[in-house]
């Protein structure tokens, strides 16, 4: 089997150019097959206050109207998705980006939990591997917007951790998947505010722990959620860390690794 990252950033490195630019630096060095999902960051959300369109959180996600569904479109798969691509290309570095409705790579459904109504945002039903090993094939680098679609014409917005953890999952039955969480924090951390807390490997029987003591909570539970259904469909290796660290998490000389049994 051929090696692949997966690997997602997220709003903290979307949002400064100078992180992005030296990551995405970082990323074009990497020899092999990659993919790169990102996340949408804060310039939706920005552009949208100034057009007057109120947006609105539950939980940590975005309820996506119809007015906000097109501003998220504009912004992650059309200016942060070719940024990032043109950027790589400056890198030597040969990209193409996507999102979900291209090539019918990624098909959800409108989410619907409870009486919350999340509007167009959407949870994922199928990710088309053979899309994905096409562009690799050729030896570009894929780089993935949080958009989807639900081949009836309806695009979707659609969570990034997600995305990342579908594709690594749908891809894993013919690759060695490495999926890697870029995120703000060295790791997953025992105190939430020393960032020297990382704790080096997570298993079920320590998250069940971590989470009983209340060391791992709120938004750190879905991401690690995440990664424990990724890793038993087929993904080989999960790590959590800071983006910035990228060498450094590929190598397992930071971050925190997830497994599915005990060292």
């Amino acid at each position: 089997m051929s090696r692949l990252l997966v690997i997602k950033i997220g709003g903290n490195i979307i949002d400064d150019a100078d992180k992005l630019a030296s990551f995405l630096e970082m990323f074009a060095a990497i020899p092999g097959k990659k993919i790169l999902v990102h996340g949408g960051g804060k310039l939706a959300t920005r552009m949208a206050e100034q057009m007057g369109i109120r947006q609105q959180m539950v939980d940590g996600r975005r309820i996506t109207d119809a007015e906000t569904l097109k501003i998220v479109t504009m912004v992650y798969a059309g200016y942060i998705n070719k940024n990032i691509v043109a950027q790589l290309q400056s890198h030597q570095c040969n990209a193409v980006g996507v999102c979900g409705a291209d090539g019918n790579a990624i098909q959800g459904h409108k989410r619907a939990k409870g009486d919350i109504d999340y509007g167009f945002a959407g949870d994922i039903d199928r990710v088309d591997p053979a899309f994905f090993d096409n562009l690799l094939g050729q030896g570009l680098s894929v780089v993935v917007a949080p958009i989807t679609h639900d081949h009836k014409g309806q695009l979707l917005n659609t969570n990034a951790d997600t995305i990342a953890q579908e594709i690594a999952v749908a891809l894993s039955a013919d690759h060695a998947v490495s999926l890697i969480y870029g995120f703000e924090k060295n790791g997953v951390l025992m105190n939430a505010d020393d960032d020297t807390t990382a704790i080096a490997r997570i298993d079920p029987a320590s998250y069940r722990r971590l989470k009983a003591d209340q060391t791992i909570f709120a938004g750190m539970i879905p991401k690690l959620d995440n990664a424990f259904a990724a890793l038993d469909k087929g993904v080989q290796k999960v790590i959590i860390g800071k983006a910035e660290n990228i060498h450094a998490l590929i190598t397992g000389n930071s971050g925190t690794l997830i497994i599915n049994q005990p060292a």
